[in-house]
């Protein structure tokens, strides 16, 4: 299982329920790696995609504890005995971890693979991926030489979880 997220310099991923930058060389990577896959998320993550819809081409898993809340074209879970249960269905190589912050929390440790998109920059944020470089259990595997959008630098790095822990 993977984790995938743009992070800037302090690991922020979010304000205010929004991205902190669109980078088009990112999307690009995220669509790459994610269509034909699944993909797993928060309600509220789902709530900021274009008119609250789930991803196209991909399996998509919501995470939410309103049993009565259903989502066209997506498959709802309410808890981790849930997930857990659906996700061995899938080959763990096709499950993206995608956000927010409190899925990236939760379920971070079960990942093997974590891409990130490192923004060589600060921006007000409110929501946050775990530091890896501060995780003991993570070490930085690839890193892509620097890119530039405008005035945004930013470089694709691979992390690999030293103990994943297993569901």
């Amino acid at each position: 299982m993977k984790c995938i997220a743009a992070v800037d310099k302090n690991w922020a991923i979010g304000f205010k329920g929004k991205l902190l930058v669109s980078i088009p060389n990112d999307q690009k990577m995220f669509r790459n790696e994610t269509t034909g896959k699944v993909v797993v998320l928060g309600r509220k993550t789902l709530e900021t995609f274009p008119n609250g819809l789930p991803l196209k081409m991909r399996t998509n898993i919501i995470l939410s504890r309103d049993k009565d809340y259903k989502v066209k074209d997506a498959i709802v879970v309410h808890n981790d005995e849930e997930l857990f249960a659906l996700l061995k269905n899938y080959d763990s190589d096709d499950i993206y971890i995608i956000g927010g912050e409190s899925v990236y929390r939760r379920y971070y440790r079960y990942c093997d693979t974590a891409i990130i998109t490192k923004i060589d920059q600060k921006y007000e944020s409110d929501a946050f991926f775990p530091d890896l470089d501060e995780e003991e259990n993570w070490t930085m595997t690839a890193e892509s030489e620097e890119f530039t959008y405008f005035n945004v630098e930013y470089t694709f790095r691979e992390y690999h979880n030293l103990k994943v822990e297993k569901f």
